[in-house]
């Protein structure tokens, strides 16, 4: 059980922003392609440069060695890398057959060469191998952006459950606005470096 706040956070051309993502809460961002959604996610992740702060509860980012950040807050890009030919490899504890089955992958799935993923199953795949680690926060970047309708309605499903049950801050960057109705408590815009309220579901 966590939240996410920003505090005076900058990434080049966007912010400074102050921002709050509380337990169990779902964020969306929505904004022009080039507007900084994916910077501002990957500063957050401290996987590029930024100034002010991003705190996970009480803990500041500049105060937590960034691999323990990283777990805690945790980027699902648009897309990822994968640095070695076998999906399991990429599976340190494994993966539960259950969560597989949601998202219409089957068992077999760990054997299976990345080479032979599409980008859907690739897609799916990252998201389980971040769920995995147990993050407190999730940074979600177009998570079902290469999905069709059906998988996509899988992978909210299984994301909406590992909110509530992990008690876990979501902040997700959709350009979907049926996604954004169906998932988001809170929406906003990213327009010139701020961010717009667009109001309570």
């Amino acid at each position: 059980m966590a939240s996410l706040r920003l505090h005076q956070f900058v990434a080049r051309h966007v912010g400074p922003l102050a921002l709050s993502v509380a337990a169990a809460e779902c964020v969306c961002l929505a904004g022009a392609s080039g507007s900084g959604k994916t910077l501002l996610l990957r500063a957050i992740a401290d996987l590029d440069p930024h100034s002010g702060e991003a705190y996970c509860d009480e803990a500041a980012c500049s105060a937590t060695p960034a691999p323990a950040w990283r777990r805690s807050v945790a980027l699902v890009p648009a897309e990822s890398q994968w640095w070695s030919q076998l999906v399991g490899d990429h599976f340190e504890h494994g993966v539960a057959d259950d969560w597989l089955a949601r998202l219409d992958l089957p068992a077999a799935a760990m054997t299976w060469q990345v080479a032979r993923c599409s980008t859907g199953e690739r897609q799916r795949l990252v998201l389980l191998r971040t769920l995995m680690q147990a993050p407190a926060v999730l940074l979600l970047d177009e998570p079902t952006g290469s999905l069709d309708q059906e998988n996509t309605l899988r992978v909210e499903s299984l994301l909406a459950d590992y909110r509530l049950q992990r008690q876990a801050a979501l902040l997700w960057v959709s350009h979907d606005v049926g996604q954004i109705e169906r998932v988001a408590q809170r929406r906003f815009t990213l327009d010139n470096g701020q961010l717009r309220a667009n109001g309570w579901r």
